[in-house]
C-alpha cells in the first residue's frame, strides 16, 4: 500500500470555504485524500496548526487517513508574508511525527510554493521522490495585479523556480498552465503532468430548484445570479457588480425580482476589520444604487453549497486569473450554466455556447449582455445547465483519483 506525505501548510483542508486563503485548493486536498482513501491509499495531510484548541491529528478524511496539524509559530492565523520564516520549524515537526510514529513514506504532494519548500528539505532528508501543485503562480498573479499590495515576492518567484529543479513531476491542472511553467518559468515539460481536479459528484448535483430556492431562503420567482469565492481584487468581483448595474430590470426580470448574491469573505465585521477589497465592493453597491439587489452573505459550508448552485439561475467567475476554477466546475455538476472570464484554467473548463460563457475579463458590458441573454431565456439556460451537467460527470474524482495513483506508482517505481 502506498503511503503519502501530503503538504498544504499554509491552509488546512478542513477549513471553512470563503476566506481569505480558503479556497479551490483547500477542497482539492480534501477531495483527493478522501478519494486515495477509497483507493487504499494511505494519506496523512501535514498542515500548520492555526488553533491550539484543535486536536493535532484529526481522522475527519476517513479511511485511516489523516490531518496532522503541525505547530509552527504562534498557533493563531497571521499572514502569508510572516509564515515562510516557521516553515522550517513546520519541517522539524512534520520529521518528529514520522519518527515518533516509526513511519516511512513513499512519496511527498506538495501544493502551493511554501509546501513546496517545506517538501525540498522533506525530500533531501527522507530520499524520497516529491510531486508538486502549484495551485496559482506568482508570475502570473503579478501579470494582472493592479497595485502594489497584489505583487507577489522575488522569494515566491525564486522558490517557485527552484521547486521547479528539484520535484519529479508537476501536476499541472490545464494545458494553459502548462504554457504558463514553460514560457514564463522555462520550465522542463517532460516533468509536467496534465491531471485536472475532480469533483465530487455524490454531493454536486442537480436539486429540484423549488428545493434549493427554499433551503436558502429566498422566493420561488426571484432569479439568482451567484458567485462564490475569495473577496480580492484578482477575483473580478467589481466587474460583476458593474455588469448588474447595467441590466435594465424592467427588460430583464418581468417583474421578478433579481438578486446577486456573493458568498466568501466576511461582510458584516467592523469596518475597521473589514478588508479593504470587500470594503470596496460594498461602497461600489451603494454608489450603483444596488440596494438589497447586492447580498453578501459572508463564508458558507461546503455542505450548503449545492443548495445555492442549484437555486442559481447563472453562476459567474469574473476573474483576472484562476488557474483551474473549482467553482465553475461545482456548479456545472450542479446543472447551473457558468459565465467566466476566458482565463487560464477557466478558458478550457467552461465551453463557450454549450455549458455557458466566456468574457473578456474586466468587461461589465459584454458580461452584463451574457447575463440578460441566460436570464432573459429560460430554455437556453436549461439546455447549457444540461449540457454543464454533462461535461462534469468527465471530472468525478474516480477517474482524476486513478490518474493520479497511476503517477504515484510510476515515479516511485523508478
Amino acid at each position: 500500500m502506498l503511503r503519502i506525505a501530503m503538504l498544504s501548510y499554509h491552509t488546512c483542508p478542513l477549513a471553512t470555504l470563503g476566506g481569505k486563503d480558503t479556497g479551490g485548493m483547500n477542497v482539492y486536498v480534501r477531495d483527493l485524500t478522501q478519494s486515495l482513501g477509497r483507493m487504499g491509499v494511505h494519506v496523512d495531510v501535514f498542515t500548520r496548526s492555526q488553533d491550539e484548541h484543535v486536536p493535532h491529528v484529526l481522522h475527519d478524511l476517513g479511511f485511516g487517513n489523516r490531518v496532522v496539524h503541525i505547530p509552527a509559530g504562534p498557533e493563531v492565523p497571521i499572514p502569508k508574508v510572516q509564515l515562510v520564516e516557521y516553515i522550517p520549524e513546520f519541517v522539524q515537526g512534520i520529521r518528529s511525527f514520522a519518527t515518533e510514529k516509526g513511519l516511512q513514506y513513499d512519496l511527498l504532494h506538495s501544493h502551493y510554493w511554501m509546501s513546496g519548500m517545506a517538501g525540498i528539505s522533506l525530500k533531501e532528508t527522507w530520499k524520497i521522490p516529491m510531486v508538486h501543485m502549484f495551485h496559482t503562480l506568482g508570475e502570473m498573479k503579478n501579470r494582472v495585479a493592479r497595485s502594489l499590495e497584489e505583487i507577489e515576492s522575488q522569494q515566491r518567484l525564486d522558490a517557485e523556480r527552484n521547486i521547479l529543479t528539484f520535484a519529479d513531476k508537476i501536476v499541472a491542472a490545464t494545458l494553459a498552465e502548462r504554457a504558463q511553467l514553460q514560457w514564463l518559468y522555462k520550465a522542463d515539460t517532460r516533468k509536467i503532468v496534465i491531471i485536472p481536479p475532480g469533483v465530487d459528484l455524490s454531493h454536486f448535483y442537480p436539486i429540484p430548484v423549488d428545493e434549493a430556492k427554499a433551503f436558502i431562503g429566498i422566493g420561488s420567482g426571484e432569479q439568482m445570479v451567484l458567485y462564490v469565492g475569495r473577496i480580492e481584487p484578482l477575483k473580478g468581483v467589481d466587474t460583476l457588480i458593474q455588469a448588474m448595474s447595467c441590466i435594465n430590470f424592467g427588460e430583464v426580470s418581468s417583474g421578478r425580482p433579481i438578486l446577486l448574491t456573493i458568498i466568501g469573505g466576511d461582510p458584516d465585521v467592523d469596518p475597521a476589520d473589514m478588508t479593504l477589497e470587500m470594503s470596496r465592493l460594498q461602497k461600489l453597491s451603494n454608489d450603483l444604487y444596488m440596494g438589497r439587489m447586492v447580498i453578501f452573505l459572508g463564508k458558507r459550508g461546503q455542505d450548503t453549497l449545492p443548495y445555492y448552485y442549484s437555486a442559481a439561475d447563472v453562476v459567474v467567475m469574473p476573474s483576472h486569473y484562476e488557474s483551474f476554477g473549482m467553482v465553475a466546475l461545482e456548479a456545472m455538476a450542479c446543472g447551473t450554466p457558468v459565465i467566466a472570464s476566458q482565463v487560464g484554467g477557466l478558458a478550457f473548463l467552461v465551453q463557450d455556447g454549450v455549458t455557458g460563457y466566456h468574457v473578456p475579463d474586466d468587461d461589465p458590458n459584454e458580461l452584463c449582455e451574457r447575463l440578460k441573454q441566460i436570464l432573459t431565456d429560460k430554455e437556453l439556460q436549461s439546455t447549457l445547465g444540461f449540457q454543464a451537467k454533462n461535461h462534469a460527470q468527465e471530472y468525478s474524482w474516480d477517474k482524476v483519483t486513478e490518474q493520479i495513483v497511476q503517477l504515484y506508482k510510476e515515479i516511485v517505481a523508478n
